[in-house]
């Protein structure tokens, strides 16, 4: 606790602290994100694999991770390059952590500004990326369809993934601010 009461506030308002711990963050959600959905894939898979469509669009395939889709198509608008299937083994991941270490920046910097934003350990954060990605700028950037097209147990477990994302965020984000400070 600080001396204004709030655990992992810092009345001084660092903000590169708070990009820092942010950043470090972001990193440690991603890798939680990940282990939670490795785990709820598991869980979930049918004894046999079904087979997704694999309609070509652009250098991707409809069944391919939204972050091989984004890259995909950053690889080819901007640098007019189709990504390889090793390509994009690489691009899945980095893709992956290196939106979640933005979102943990941004994060950690409207922490030290308004330290609000922390209330509910990170579960709003969460919440407000999963609706603002997944249900908006992802279907939006043509990477999916409309979320109206998803069935419930796809926006469930994306809410779940997200609800890990944050919680993790916010938790590392405090620590690592507090060391610091």
């Amino acid at each position: 606790m600080t001396m204004d009461g709030r655990a992992g506030h810092h009345p001084d308002g660092d903000i590169l602290r708070g990009l820092a711990a942010g950043l470090v963050a972001g990193l440690a959600a991603s890798y939680a994100m990940n282990v939670f959905q490795s785990a709820a894939g598991r869980l979930t898979q049918p004894a046999e694999p079904r087979r997704k469509p694999k309609r070509r669009t652009q250098g991707y395939d409809d069944a391919d991770p939204t972050t091989v889709k984004a890259a995909s198509m950053l690889s080819e608008n901007v640098l007019r390059h189709r990504l390889s299937p090793r390509q994009k083994d690489i691009a899945d991941p980095a893709v992956h952590y290196v939106v979640g270490a933005m979102l943990g920046g941004f994060y950690g910097v409207a922490a030290e500004l308004e330290p609000r934003v922390t209330t509910g350990t990170g579960v709003p954060f969460g919440v407000a990326v999963a609706a603002v990605l997944d249900e908006a700028v992802v279907p939006a950037a043509g990477l999916s369809g409309p979320p109206w097209e998803s069935p419930a147990s796809t926006h469930l477990y994306s809410l779940a993934s997200h609800l890990v994302f944050g919680l993790t965020a916010e938790v590392v984000r405090r620590n690592t601010r507090n060391l610091l400070a």
